[in-house]
């Protein structure tokens, strides 16, 4: 082995590390960067879809409530709403704590980029024997 052959391979061989280094965490942010555009769309999709849904009920529940008060007779009317008020609100209440407890609960953000690295990680540390 000559001197020129020794630091040209051994550079050579450093420069493809690092190369094929950069190669694969280009590739995880990318997938990364894919996740997090879907998750996002995800979100915004269902916040559009749940913001027409609200919209849609509340003139449904006001048109019900303006029916079930005429179907009244005079003197019961006020009580009829009371009681439309009462529920109404109880199950605003309950639907805000059922939102409260889905948010606090654990998401699965990243998951395919995490198995990844996970896998990359499993590959650098397994021995020279158990490499495909």
């Amino acid at each position: 082995m000559s001197e020129s052959d020794s630091p040209r391979g051994l550079f050579g061989s450093l420069r493809q590390l690092m190369a094929t280094a950069l190669e694969i965490g280009h590739v995880r942010l990318q997938l990364l960067g894919n996740e997090l555009e879907q998750e996002k769309l995800r979100i915004f999709d269902g916040l559009i879809l749940a913001g027409v849904g609200l919209m849609l009920l509340s003139v449904g529940t006001v048109l019900l409530c303006g029916f079930i008060i005429m179907l009244f007779a005079e003197g019961y009317r006020l009580a009829a709403l009371a009681v439309l008020t009462v529920a109404f609100i109880g199950a605003g209440i309950l639907a805000m704590r059922a939102g409260g407890v889905r948010m606090r609960g654990t998401g699965h953000m990243f998951q395919a980029t995490l198995g990844e690295i996970a896998d990359d990680h499993g590959a650098l540390v397994a021995s020279p024997q158990e490499r495909p």
